[in-house]
């Protein structure tokens, strides 16, 4: 069986493909590429999936028995107190055991690198390389176990001005979707005047019959919840915490876009965090008239963060962050982290005195209105590869009465309208979806584009 890490790590259905065999022989491959490279000591984590404990003390024995000594979290943790642990602890590597947003059906392999953010191209394709290649070794179960979450909480909660968050009462739902920050933001801000409610706060290796990931159609109970307890805010985290939603005050979903636009101006202006930014082909345009404005440099990159985590490590980011609600800052580690954003935002929220839906409406006032939507298909196989590969050949000049002024094609196909508006078609790289990304200064013509896109893939 040929194992390939997608976007981020490598995920399959357990009981077909993710096994206790299958997990041993990518382990396996994993401390080979650690033993060629010098490696002496790697973090685990995992998240409340079903059996990802058990996974998890799988992969601490192949590497105990590879002779590389293992620190393994002693409960459920975040893929970003993950990540934080392996740089705080001085780790070579780190490894997650969680698939993320996907559904209850999938766990996953997620590698970290020693400044805390996703592994390499290089780390990935030496370990790639190696899968399949040396007899599994298994016997040794020594190794330490650590709360992580400790040190993930204590590294977050330095970084608030705590003064601010007792200047006003304000009423937060939190929302872990059944995932790792169950009960993290309760312990943030218990010494504020910020009251937090917790719903879905409760191991359910279903999710409660949902996709754990923080986007509009998910979050129904979220809605209802902030619009009945007259909250301030809700903020919803997918399954392993380093990806974030956001609910108004009326109980409307924020999109990701403007989430990104949001916390990139807090983090720039407010926190004033020097250096560049960056974002995936698949964010706002916002971020550009941002970065513009505020003589930011901008790069942009392939939908995945690893791709922004590489240029963290090779230039000054202050930001950067992806459409799917993953956002890193420059104060922190190189990686998305879904709890933190939600803490900035609210700061935000504090530091301006004014309600979410307030401040979206002075972020359109300044940079103009941007509405967004995304439509997930599903697709057999290789099928939504092969539907881009198709429209990349086609000569489309318009969609929609839109004339294209510009062709993308980075990630998928994007096509460029002469209102900064533009529509992308893109493969997924963690489930068979073919995805299609709209974004436009008029809502009315939204639902005309990508209805106009459906019959340009077939219906």
């Amino acid at each position: 069986m040929a194992i390939k890490f997608g976007t981020d790590g490598w995920r399959a259905v357990i009981a077909d493909q993710f096994t206790f065999d299958t997990l041993s022989t990518v382990a396996q491959a994993h401390a080979e590429h650690l033993k060629e490279n010098n490696g002496k000591l790697v973090v685990i984590g995992y998240d409340p999936r079903f059996m990802s404990e058990d996974f998890a003390s799988v992969v601490a024995e192949v590497f105990s028995s590879n002779g590389i000594k293992v620190i393994l979290s002693d409960t459920v943790c975040s893929t970003p107190a993950l990540a934080l642990s392996v740089r705080e602890l001085n780790a070579d590597e780190g490894v997650m055991i969680t698939a993320s947003h996907n559904t209850y059906r999938y766990n996953g392999y997620k590698i970290k690198g020693s400044y805390g953010g996703p592994a390499t191209p290089e780390i990935i394709k030496s370990v790639e390389e190696k899968i399949g290649k040396s007899e599994v070794k298994k016997g040794n179960s020594n190794w330490e176990t650590l709360n992580l979450n400790k040190i993930y909480l204590e590294k977050l909660t330095s970084y608030l001005d705590k003064e601010l968050f007792k200047q006003k009462n304000l009423k937060v739902i939190h929302d872990p979707m059944h995932g790792s920050t169950m009960g993290l933001l309760n312990t943030l801000l218990e010494d504020s005047y910020i009251d937090t409610i917790e719903i879905n706060h409760y191991r359910d290796p279903y999710f409660g019959g949902h996709h754990p990931e923080p986007i509009d159609k998910n979050l129904s109970l979220l809605k209802g919840k902030v619009v009945a307890e007259e909250a301030d805010l809700g903020i919803a985290n997918d399954g392993d915490g380093d990806r974030v939603g956001f609910i108004d005050e009326a109980g409307q979903f924020v999109s990701t876009q403007l989430g990104y636009a949001l916390l990139l101006l807090h983090t720039i202006r407010n926190k004033k965090i020097e250096g560049a930014v960056a974002k995936t082909v698949s964010t706002s345009y916002l971020v550009d008239r941002i970065c513009s404005k505020e003589k930011r440099k901008l790069y942009k990159t392939p939908v995945g963060f690893k791709y922004i985590a590489d240029i963290f490590l090779k230039d000054k980011l202050a930001f950067g962050g992806e459409e799917s609600g993953g956002y890193g800052f420059g104060f922190h580690i190189p990686e998305r982290d879904g709890l933190l954003s939600g803490l900035m935002l609210l700061e935000m929220m504090l530091l301006h005195n004014k309600s979410l839906t307030k401040l979206v409406e002075d972020l359109f006032s300044e940079f103009g209105p941007a509405y967004y939507k995304r439509v997930d298909l599903k697709v057999e196989g290789d099928q939504g590869r092969k539907l881009i590969d198709k429209l990349k050949k086609e000569p489309i000049s318009e969609i929609g009465g839109h004339k294209i002024v510009e062709r993308d094609t980075t990630d998928g196909i994007k096509l460029i309208f002469e209102n900064d508006g533009w529509i992308l078609f893109r493969a997924s790289g963690t489930e068979p979806v073919l995805r299609i990304y709209v974004e436009l200064p008029d809502k009315k013509e939204i639902d005309v584009i990508i209805e106009e896109a459906k019959k340009m893939i077939g219906g």
